[in-house]
């Protein structure tokens, strides 16, 4: 059996930044145990599977070790392969979830918004927990799908060393990191070594979280943030309420095909 795969750097104008994604266009479903492994091959974040369905497309996103109900930098991948390989007329393209989110990305100007639920993070227990793993005290704890803690400088963001023994003990598929930022409204770090992923470049479904709770703070609805990983990444935001939309770029790395 032969497949296409695409691998794109998302949330980056350029190779070698941003956060790769496997892109594997399907005609129907593959066995979940065929996808998990095609995940495990490709090593990276996230691989994302879709099946046409009408106009529209069902979508599901795979880690390294397990499937995952939401994830932002391949649903913007995978938009990208549609607008630039397989459907370049288009510019709009909406996304069904297996959690029955509708999920919309529009490509504009070399931009690709995603349209996604805003998930605020309320305040949770486990502060000293957390400050052993990560090796700093933040200013505060809260939670919502992930662990969610506040620093109050960029600086401190980029020192964080965690443990990541002590992170994969905590019940969250990951824990952010953020802090108002020297440069653009805040800052970020994501890590959720309990899937596989030490540190994620730049993670499209965090901002669920982080932009609400920055949209509140900083009183704005427009925002620009920046995630501090070694390959980093810049995404424009907007705080909608209910939903929030996620911009970038992206750029194709890699055309080819799986053979199994």
């Amino acid at each position: 059996m032969k497949l296409p795969i695409y691998q794109v750097d998302a949330f980056a104008d350029r190779p070698f930044t941003g956060n790769p994604a496997a892109v594997c266009p399907l005609d129907a479903w593959l066995p979940d145990e065929t996808m998990q492994a095609i995940a495990v091959e490709n090593n990276l974040s996230e691989t994302a599977f879709f099946v046409a369905n009408g106009e529209e497309f069902d979508i599901r996103w795979f880690t390294p070790k397990m499937e995952i109900n939401l994830a932002g930098h391949p649903t913007l991948a995978t938009a990208y392969v549609i607008f630039t390989e397989l459907e370049p007329e288009r510019s709009a393209v909406r996304f069904n979830t297996k959690r029955g989110d509708v999920l919309s990305v529009v490509e504009q100007g070399g931009v690709l918004t995603m349209d996604f639920p805003a998930c605020a993070p309320a305040p949770a227990e486990g502060v000293e927990e957390i400050t052993a793993a990560l090796g700093a005290r933040p200013a505060s704890f809260l939670a919502a799908r992930d662990g969610f803690c506040v620093f109050e400088s960029e600086a401190e963001i980029r020192a964080i060393k965690p443990d990541m023994t002590k992170l994969m003990a905590f019940k969250y598929l990951g824990v952010i990191v953020t802090a108002p930022g020297d440069e653009v409204d805040f800052v970020s770090r994501f890590f959720a070594p309990n899937h596989g992923i030490s540190e994620d470049p730049v993670t499209g479904s965090a901002h669920c979280e982080l932009i609400p709770y920055w949209g509140e703070r900083l009183g704005k609805t427009e925002l620009v943030a920046r995630q501090l990983s070694a390959r980093g990444g810049e995404i424009y935001c907007s705080h909608l309420g209910e939903r929030v939309k996620i911009g970038g770029k992206a750029v194709t790395f890699m055309r080819g095909e799986i053979e199994f």
